[in-house]
């Protein structure tokens, strides 16, 4: 069985790009999915320190939570990458990777072997400009930025990969973070810009997370919101962030894994 791989990278830092790897991973762990997950991030570190803040409430309070088996890489060889990766998720369904919010060599080598290649962006025309350019008055996209173009010669190398080793194709999924619903006029212009280079590039948008202070407050126990019974009385804006998260994951149309024995969507929400 070969894990699925699912790649969370962004060049740009402040996304939620983490909060959502995490989340997602989570997700997946609650409907039986077995996850494997690698930070390329060794001196932030946050999915790692994330997963690993879980681990230690798990023992602190004697519960059991649905995790994933984590490790974060600090060396500087892609072969010794590829060789962790394919110990870490043998067995597994999913592979994870968390990249840094920078340009990076190791970002763009995993980027090229993804199955579904995430790349949060807060709801703005600054994250924006990290894919494409718009004019200044007209808001129409004039060309496309250095990342997409990195993105498109790392699915060139993943169609490569997909003849000669019968894997999918790369599904690229933009997800639209942080979003304000009170800047109506914002949003019509960035979904406007997002469908426009969407169909240039060949990428899927979907809804992401909101920017909640609940996010924040989670990492130190390494908790998510869908550890219902460890949370405590949950608000409305809890559950609305839940509701979020479904609509992420089935956005994002990752396949049915074998050792999964339920609706990956429907537990998402519960």
């Amino acid at each position: 069985m070969t894990a699925h791989r699912i790649v969370f990278a962004n060049e740009k830092g402040g996304t939620g790009k983490s909060t959502t790897a995490v989340h997602v991973a989570m997700a997946l762990a609650y409907q039986g999915a077995k996850v494997a997950a690698i930070d390329l991030d060794p001196r932030q570190r946050t999915l790692f320190r994330y997963l690993e803040n879980r681990v230690e409430t798990e023992q602190r309070r004697g519960i059991a939570l649905p995790g994933a088996r984590f490790s974060v890489y600090d060396g500087d060889d892609f072969n010794e990458l590829d060789e962790l990766a394919e110990q870490i998720a043998e067995g597994y369904d999913f592979l994870i990777f968390d990249t840094p919010g920078r340009d990076d060599a190791f970002a763009r080598h995993v980027a090229s072997t993804a199955d579904t290649l995430v790349t949060p962006l807060n709801d703005s025309f600054i994250d924006f400009d990290l894919i494409g350019q718009v004019e200044n008055e007209t808001f129409r996209v004039k060309k496309l930025s250095f990342y997409a173009e990195v993105i498109w010669e790392a699915r060139k190398k993943r169609g490569l990969k997909t003849i000669e080793e019968g894997r999918r194709e790369l599904d690229w999924v933009v997800v639209r973070n942080r979003m304000q619903h009170v800047e109506a006029r914002n949003m019509r212009r960035m979904d406007t810009a997002l469908q426009e280079l969407s169909r240039r590039v060949g990428f899927r948008i979907s809804g992401g997370l909101s920017e909640r202070v609940i996010f924040r407050e989670l990492f130190p126990s390494g908790l998510t919101l869908l550890d219902k019974g460890h949370l405590g009385e949950l608000g409305t804006s809890h559950l609305v962030a839940r509701q979020e998260l479904r609509g992420l994951v089935k956005g994002l149309n990752l396949p049915r894994p074998k050792s999964q024995q339920g609706d990956l969507v429907a537990a998402a929400g519960r």
